[in-house]
């Protein structure tokens, strides 16, 4: 049970010993260049320089592999990457090497199914960046802070689209944010005027 475990010993020790934690969430674009990133350690913290040089190496290392159908697990640099190519963009989960393969590898699949489900099955460069806010909402509901937060595809592409599960999806994959806010107003007032 984690939270016996985590309620017995100090946060920084809890973090490496019962929670699996994430230090970078990275999407590039088949040349290699950054779309959106999200780092969690501190060793990147400092230096977009080093974030860059570890962002060119990876890319290096990994885009002449053909990881299209199923992830590939690799060691790099002293940490463990699960990563994956969904048309011209190349999906990476990094992690210390004491983490599990598995749990990052469900990381993985809840951002490009969560990614794939909110840009309504068109996931390349050009779609991520026109709806990059909903992709940076689904990386912050998937992890929080380098802690796994959420695995379930539907259930991360619910919240961030605000609506239930069971609601599905319906117009609001359809709508900008303006419009999905408007909507909300529209739906606010009439609740009020009754």
């Amino acid at each position: 049970d984690r939270r016996g475990c985590l309620a017995k010993m100090p946060m920084d020790m809890a973090n490496k010993s019962c929670m699996p934690m994430v230090k970078a969430m990275i999407l590039l674009d088949s040349e290699g260049k950054r779309i959106t990133v999200k780092y969690y350690s501190k060793e990147w913290a400092l230096s977009v320089k080093e974030q860059s040089n570890f962002e060119r190496s990876l890319f290096v290392k990994t885009c002449r592999t053909n990881a299209r159908g199923e992830p590939e697990i690799i060691m790099f640099d002293n940490h463990v990457i699960v990563y994956k190519f969904v048309a011209d963009v190349f999906f990476y989960v990094v992690a210390g090497t004491e983490e599990n393969e598995i749990a990052l590898a469900q990381v993985l699949q809840a951002l490009t199914e969560s990614t794939s489900t909110l840009l309504r099955n068109s996931v390349e460069k050009k779609s991520i960046l026109e709806n990059l806010d909903l992709v940076l909402i689904a990386m912050d509901e998937i992890v929080d802070n380098g802690i796994i937060f959420e695995t379930d595809s539907a259930q991360v592409a619910s919240r961030v689209t605000m609506r239930g599960k069971d609601e599905g999806f319906g117009n609001i994959s359809d709508q900008t944010l303006s419009q999905a806010f408007a909507s909300a107003k529209e739906q606010f007032s009439k609740h009020m005027l009754r």
